[in-house]
């Protein structure tokens, strides 16, 4: 199994597919062509799983960086006798620049060893699995490299030199010195009995540079954010570009699947898919750390997919896969044994049919978010954003399975009544647009009929907040939405007193927050959120106790690895990140949290704040 811990993962991208690079140079997670394609390299789940790792003989030392505003990664190991650099990068669409970022991606992963002092002897390995490492591939050797072959599909490895081939893998050694450079390409092929191509050591240089030129396009144009904690922000916008697939817009939450939310547990889930209930947050994070032009492309790919839903009668759908695919079967891989022993391993979403009330919340909040985008919007999508507020109306009063899509009992959720509030609320504001304006009355007549609810149904007085369902006494970091999305004014008593309680009691001793600490049917205790503590700074900034806030985001952003990359959660008894990795979920609080901050402090300098108590 996989011991090497998540932090050390760097991530590459080429904004359709993903991998996953440790600290000590080994390529242990790599999906072609899609970020939710069987693996090709799969040794975070298991052992067996494939890999591919470049690295020093012998003693060595390392550090890493991304080169500039890139998703080129370049690591430097020290030995004794030399210094080796190793680029490495998922390659983009050949001279593709700005918004056309991840447009004509080849499928290509590239690495170039460069000693830039001394010599050093290095050591490389291929072990490529294709499919899950289901079944061995065939392996042949042909002039200018390796083919892998597995069912239809095929790999290329692009080597200058010789490699010895065992049983289960490939292996070269290379005796380097100062001023050598030597490049290596694995390319996907759909069709693996087509002849192979290999790329020349002239190709592997241009294009690593030619990516390296479009992602710095990409910041330049897109990562105008000024205000604090600027690096941070403009790491967590590019990872969010990392994560979306191009060729619809949709946004994966991670790139992997099975990293367990407990070590060694069962809490393991397939997340490289996009939810509409990270809709709305995930637009604001865009627009702040990003574009909106890349926000636009995202509304619009949720809004046609889950439109022709509601037109059907059916409830909306939670999630969707990136070429907008609806079921998404889910089922376990026991040749895996999982990072670190935490089975199963997973693939496919069993959540994908759950009831969840918020998503229409999601949908109409995100339109509200950008109402520019919706004038460009089909006529029968604008109307199936009405459709969705109607559907808010009729089904709020129904049980789902909430944000935290528990695999058990549906409940009444304050976090969907919430929702179905915001989806009735925005659609009042957005009903010119909408060509809805008849509709205003009854959408008022509901929202306000929602918001009495929420408030006698969802206020605890046992436990002196707001909680996670109605009658319920246990508290629940969305609660925290109340003030975010708007339905209370942020300095409201109750809304104080669900801060203050959910600081108090649902925070571990370093002050970061759990999503909840009721039994959901699920073995071990999971780790704090980081997407929660980052609500709370949120939370903390909209109610004016700007000091309270940053203190509460630092805590959140310490956890962020050297690269900047946030995982789903924290190990509740020491300091390691859990779960898939790297979480857009974590990057989109932190940006928001950012934002709001910046804003409060802004208002504070302005006279206008409310002041730290």
């Amino acid at each position: 199994m996989s011991s090497e811990p998540i932090a050390d993962y760097a991530l590459l991208s080429d904004c359709c597919s993903a991998a996953l690079v440790s600290a000590a140079g080994s390529v242990d997670w790599l999906c072609f062509p899609r970020f939710d394609s069987p693996s090709v390299f799969g040794r975070i789940l298991g052992r067996d799983a494939g890999f591919w790792s470049v690295r020093p003989v012998g003693d060595h030392t390392s550090t890493r960086r991304y080169l500039g505003s890139t998703l080129v990664l370049e690591t430097t190991h020290t030995a004794p006798g030399g210094v080796l650099t190793v680029t490495d990068a998922l390659v983009l669409g050949d001279g593709k620049r700005g918004h056309d970022l991840g447009a004509d991606s080849p499928g290509t992963l590239l690495r170039q060893v460069a000693c830039t002092e001394g010599s050093v002897d290095v050591e490389i390995v291929i072990s490529a699995r294709p499919g899950y490492a289901l079944a061995p591939p065939l392996v042949g050797v042909t002039q200018g490299g390796i083919h892998f072959r597995a069912g239809e599909s095929g790999l290329s490895f692009s080597t200058p030199v010789s490699f010895e081939l065992t049983a289960d893998a490939a292996r070269a050694g290379l005796d380097l010195r100062a001023g050598d450079v030597t490049g290596f390409a694995v390319s996907f092929q759909a069709d693996g009995s087509r002849e192979p191509v290999f790329w020349s050591q002239a190709e592997i240089t241009r294009r690593l540079e030619d990516t390296v030129q479009g992602w710095t396009s990409w910041a330049e144009l897109h990562q105008n954010y000024q205000g604090p904690w600027r690096d941070l922000v403009a790491c967590s916008g590019r990872i969010l570009q990392a994560l979306t697939y191009y060729p619809t817009g949709a946004i994966v939450a991670a790139p992997t699947t099975s990293l367990p939310e407990v070590a060694g547990g069962t809490r393991n889930w397939d997340y490289r898919y996009s939810w509409i209930r990270d809709a709305s947050m995930t637009l604001q994070a865009l627009w702040v750390a990003a574009c909106p032009d890349e926000a636009g492309k995202f509304f619009q790919f949720l809004a046609t997919e889950a439109a022709s839903q509601l037109a059907s009668g059916e409830e909306l759908q939670i999630m969707f896969g990136v070429g907008g695919e609806r079921e998404l079967p889910e089922r376990e891989l026991a040749h895996l044994p999982g990072w670190r022993g935490s089975s199963p391993v997973r693939v496919g979403n069993g959540a994908w049919n759950q009831r969840q009330l918020d998503v229409y919340g999601e949908l109409l909040d995100a339109a509200a978010t950008l109402p520019e985008y919706l004038a460009e919007l089909p006529p029968d999508t604008r109307m199936f954003l009405a459709d969705a507020a109607d559907a808010a109306a009729a089904r709020w009063q129904s049980t789902d399975n909430g944000i935290w899509e528990v695999r058990g009992e549906q409940r009444h959720y304050l976090h969907s009544k919430l929702l179905c509030w915001v989806a009735l609320d925005r659609a009042i504001s957005l009903a010119g647009l909408l060509q809805s304006e008849d509709k205003v009355p009854q959408w008022t007549e509901s929202r306000d009929r929602i918001a009495a609810s929420i408030r006698t149904e969802g206020w605890s007085e046992a436990a002196k907040a707001y909680t996670q369902s109605y009658g319920s006494e246990d508290l629940d970091a969305s609660a925290l939405m109340l003030s975010i999305v708007g339905f209370l004014p942020p300095d409201d008593p109750r809304m104080l007193a669900t801060i203050e309680a959910i600081e108090q009691r649902l925070t571990d001793p370093r002050g970061l927050v759990y999503r909840y600490r009721s039994d959901d049917g699920f073995p071990g205790e999971e780790g704090t959120f980081m997407l929660c503590t980052f609500w709370l700074a949120h939370a903390l900034a909209l109610a004016g106790r700007t000091d309270r806030a940053r203190a509460v985001f630092e805590r959140a952003a310490a956890f962020a690895t050297d690269l900047g990359l946030l995982a789903e959660e924290v190990a509740p008894d020491s300091s390691e990140l859990l779960g898939n990795f790297p979480q857009a979920f974590s990057h989109i609080g932190l940006v928001n949290a950012a934002w709001a901050i910046s804003e409060a402090e802004a208002r504070g300098r302005r006279g206008t704040g409310r002041g730290d108590q």
